[in-house]
């Protein structure tokens, strides 16, 4: 860093930080769009709208923030299993059914395949992994040598 700059980094490279306010607006919008603590899509449409044609004062880093606690609930919300061989209709209601108990109603379950997995099954939802693959087990076995 030289002199010249005060010591300070270069804009480019300076993190944004988002106010407290901006947070705290952020989290109220992102609840006004939850029915019944769902997110209802149509409602953050309405809000982002509504954001953007008044233009309040720091209205970029509220829809910044707004847009990362999107992004988060979608990411929450969906969960994506994987298996070897294609599972039954029954496996699959089972499956769907323990992963709903588990972290509540709106879960969007996908199934697909993935030979390299050997057999068992990888489900993740958000960012929580559970992984009974029989891949997972041979690597830790190997790693435990």
């Amino acid at each position: 860093m030289s002199v010249a700059s005060g010591g300070r980094r270069p804009l480019l490279q300076r993190k944004m930080k988002i106010p407290k306010q901006a947070q705290r607006d952020a989290r109220r919008l992102f609840r006004s769009c939850q029915v019944a603590g769902l997110l209802d899509e149509a409602r953050v449409r309405q809000a982002v709208s509504l954001v953007l044609a008044g233009k309040p004062r720091g209205y970029a880093p509220i829809l910044s923030r707004l847009h990362r606690l999107v992004a988060l609930d979608v990411a929450r919300r969906a969960a994506r299993v994987e298996s070897a061989v294609p599972l039954g209709a029954a496996l699959r209601t089972d499956v769907a059914g323990q992963i709903t108990r588990v972290y509540g109603a709106g879960i969007e379950v996908s199934f697909e395949e993935n030979p390299s997995l050997l057999g068992g099954l990888r489900i993740q939802v958000g960012s929580d992994l559970y992984d009974g693959s029989v891949k997972m087990r041979l690597e830790k076995l190997e790693q435990s040598f």
